[in-house]
């Protein structure tokens, strides 16, 4: 299967995944950097509130980007991301909390999960890993913001436990994408990362590879997959892009390459 597909809509590139793309149930797409409003250091698609972008740049941005998905950019479900576990699940109720403001959003969330066609959900990245989770059978969707802290507390495991005890989906059902975020070719950590990993991952050993002393090479594509195949899902279900948001820093915002000044991508899913 191809790991993840590039399409363009109304001049914008998405990244999608080919096997959502297939069930036609769901719209979806992860935002590159390319044509919008912002200016430098955010240059030019940033879709976040928080990194000290103009507000107006960023309503602008998101409705580019969700007008040419077919989403209504008012109707954005968004949380206050803050490297957490705490999952939502969200529905006509929630539509619209953090769309035009990030006051508005959904405090101290990392992942949202809705079973409610028409209730988009967002996103935000510079280098942590986006996971898409999406039941056909149930019609159940879920994106979670997995940095490095997400990860090593198995938060796309916990966003599936939650579609299951709320949605009643099964795991193998489930079709997972990980998508472009910073790769093991450029994610150099130190002791004080790597030991929670070391808590959460006990075979840490496929994960990290020592580069010199109390330093590594951390693989967060591979941690969250085994978080993911832990919990259920099927390797032929999971797919993931494969591609380092920091070595393709013309096409992709990066944290650790900006020096932290830097705009955001959006993480989009929503049933149709």
């Amino acid at each position: 299967m191809v790991m993840q597909i590039l399409a363009e809509k109304c001049g914008l590139q998405f990244y999608m995944f080919p096997h959502f793309k297939a069930s036609g149930k769901v719209i979806h797409g992860f935002t590159t950097r390319s044509n919008g409003v912002s200016e430098t250091p955010f240059k030019s698609l940033n879709t976040a509130f928080h990194v000290g972008d103009k507000e107006q740049n960023v309503r602008a941005n998101r409705k580019l980007a969700c007008e040419a998905l077919g989403i209504n950019p008012a109707d954005l479900v968004a949380g206050s991301q803050i490297h957490g576990d705490r999952i939502e699940i969200v529905g006509l109720k929630e539509r619209g909390r953090g769309a035009l403001s990030g006051q508005s959003s959904l405090p101290g969330t990392d992942a949202l999960v809705t079973g409610v066609a028409g209730v988009p959900l967002s996103s935000y990245y510079a280098d942590c890993v986006p996971v898409y989770l999406f039941d056909p059978q149930k019609k159940v969707v879920a994106v979670a913001h997995a940095g490095w802290k997400g990860t090593a507390l198995r938060i796309a495991g916990k966003t599936l436990k939650r579609m299951t005890d709320h949605f009643g989906v099964e795991p193998r059902n489930c079709l997972a994408g990980i998508g472009p975020s910073v790769g093991p070719c450029c994610y150099e950590v130190d002791k004080r990362v790597l030991e929670p990993f070391r808590e959460s991952f006990p075979e840490i050993e496929d994960l990290a590879v020592s580069t010199s002393p109390g330093r590594w090479r951390l693989d967060l594509w591979a941690a969250n997959r085994r978080t993911l195949l832990d919990a259920g899902l099927r390797a032929e279900n999971i797919v993931i892009s494969r591609i380092c948001t920091s070595c393709n820093r013309k096409k992709f915002y990066s944290y650790r390459a900006e020096g932290g000044n830097t705009g955001r991508m959006a993480a989009l899913i929503m049933l149709k």
